[in-house]
């Protein structure tokens, strides 16, 4: 019989301070209207609401919190220590209670529902918008990727084109060498207001005529006493137009 009593006086305790944290708790959801710091009730305050209500002892306090430490349901009712990472072991550990269940109106709940729902089409446009943007980037980027292409092209077009004037003009002695200086074409194919603009274009087009043009071949000559890579035509001349 005595157990049977201690055993209600430990329910009616446990329901109380349950009602108490998951009042407290949507109190602090609900706009906080208490200023509560966290929602998470300091020992002292729940023991002296507990023990004002029920009426009960400080022991029989602590032999509820030992109740909830011993058992294996969930009560609703958080234990938290001085770390609230770690699991509380003894009632001596205890700092604050906290209830797993906040009790909020309705009025509350649909204003959370709301602000959920609105915080929930917000992220979903977010992350519409970003996609979408992404899918920008990536046209844009692949439209340039291609443009310079197309540019390298016409680039190396216009390149062999030249190399290949050269070297006629020097077997009909109008040139001094059978080979042009490499930045010598650039400068004559280039204005100097767009080098630094088609820079990566020239350079990816000499990078195509020294692995796929077997017609022009790159070599290193001194000219007015200043080494330097030069181009030369290794076709001869009636082979080129023939073929033309």
């Amino acid at each position: 019989f005595c157990q049977a009593q201690q055993k209600e006086i430990i329910m009616n305790m446990l329901h109380e301070l349950y009602n108490y944290l998951s009042i407290q708790a949507g109190n602090f959801e609900c706009g906080n209207p208490e200023n509560l710091k966290s929602k998470c009730i300091w020992i002292s305050e729940a023991r002296d609401h507990v023990m004002n209500v029920t009426a009960s002892s400080h022991k029989k306090f602590e032999a509820a919190l030992e109740w909830i430490l011993k058992s294996s349901k969930d009560l609703g009712i958080r234990l938290r220590g001085r770390d609230p990472s770690e699991a509380v072991e003894a009632v001596q550990e205890l700092v604050c209670l906290e209830s797993a269940h906040p009790q909020m109106g309705l009025g509350c709940r649909f204003r959370r529902a709301v602000v959920t729902a609105i915080m929930n089409l917000f992220l979903f446009f977010w992350g519409l918008l970003t996609l979408w943007g992404i899918l920008i980037f990536f046209k844009y980027r692949w439209r340039k990727m291609a443009e310079e292409e197309q540019a390298m092209y016409e680039m190396v077009k216009k390149i062999i084109a030249v190399v290949q004037d050269h070297y006629k003009e020097w077997e009909r002695n109008m040139e001094r060498y059978p080979y042009v200086g490499i930045l010598h074409v650039r400068d004559g194919l280039i204005p100097p207001q767009s080098r630094k603009k088609m820079k990566r274009v020239w350079d990816r087009a000499v990078d195509f005529l020294a692995s796929n043009e077997s017609r022009i071949q790159t070599e290193s000559h001194r000219v007015a006493g200043e080494d330097m890579l030069v181009w030369r035509w290794t076709q001869p001349s009636y082979l080129s137009d023939s073929e033309h």
